[in-house]
């Protein structure tokens, strides 16, 4: 059995969901998995973001009569590390226990290559070279982003390289190539 936390990560990059929450999932389908704890940011009236403590989700929309479509989902796994026990909402804690204050990325690695779920890397966004690394599960379209190097102002004090920074979803296969293309 794996345990704890490792065992949600596992399935969040297998499977591209958050307890079989989707990233296209609507905010009502969101919370009623998640519970109604979180914090609404709206930015004018098109996009919407929900701060569940660990996850985020975010939404768009063509304007206000229109819904909301779901545009991705970020697990601010970097958070755990303040060790507020509160930021992992009940949900979670009820079907996952304890989480960890820190995710090292070889032991997700080694479970998810036991597992047949490749992770690729992938060229990172060129503001977060050399603080950051990313890598890509093709099937799920989860990005794992881990902490590179350390840089003062760049990556948080309480984080070794290594660690898990945040795990994102999706990823799409456009995003990967476009940044191979700014790559070269």
């Amino acid at each position: 059995m794996t345990p704890h936390s490792l065992a949600f990560y596992v399935d969040v990059v297998t499977t591209g969901t958050l307890l079989g929450v989707g990233p296209a999932d609507s905010p009502g389908h969101v919370t009623r998995v998640l519970g109604s704890d979180f914090a609404e940011n709206t930015f004018g009236d098109r996009s919407m973001c929900r701060d569940y403590g660990l996850a985020e989700f975010y939404w768009d929309r063509a304007s206000a009569d229109h819904p909301w479509s779901g545009h991705h989902f970020t697990l601010q796994v970097h958070r755990l590390a303040y060790r507020d026990r509160a930021l992992v909402n009940d949900a979670l804690r009820a079907r996952y226990g304890r989480f960890t204050p820190r995710l090292r990325f070889e032991k997700l690695q080694r479970l998810l290559v036991r597992r047949g779920v490749p992770l690729m890397e992938i060229p990172e966004i060129p503001v977060h070279v050399p603080y950051l690394r990313t890598f890509w599960q093709p099937d799920s379209h989860v990005a794992v982003s881990v902490i590179g190097t350390y840089g003062e102002y760049s990556t948080p004090d309480n984080l070794r390289v290594g660690d898990v920074y945040s795990i994102q979803a999706p990823m799409t296969a456009e995003e990967v190539e476009w940044r191979r293309a700014r790559v070269g």
